[in-house]
């Protein structure tokens, strides 16, 4: 199975099991890869001169074994 930027891909396991989303970003090197949307956490950002400080939701990365290619031609009926 090879995975790439722009595949849609069904999360296997976690709190966003069951979920479609497009890869945004892989990391070969550690077998990583972040969904649009998907496995959203929470950061507490500090304040600078430049930028306002808060919390940010952003993606994080999940496991490419928790990860199956969807293919849109032909629909899952699971």
């Amino acid at each position: 199975m090879f995975l790439k930027k722009g595949i849609t891909v069904k999360v296997l396991s976690g709190k966003d099991k069951g979920k479609n989303g497009e890869i945004i970003q892989i990391d070969r090197s550690r077998d990583l890869a972040k969904v649009k949307a998907l496995n959203m956490v929470k950061k507490h950002k500090k304040p600078t001169k430049e930028n306002k400080g808060g919390i940010i939701s952003k993606e994080a990365f999940i496991h490419l074994s928790n990860l199956k290619k969807v293919d849109e031609k032909k629909k899952d009926k699971k």
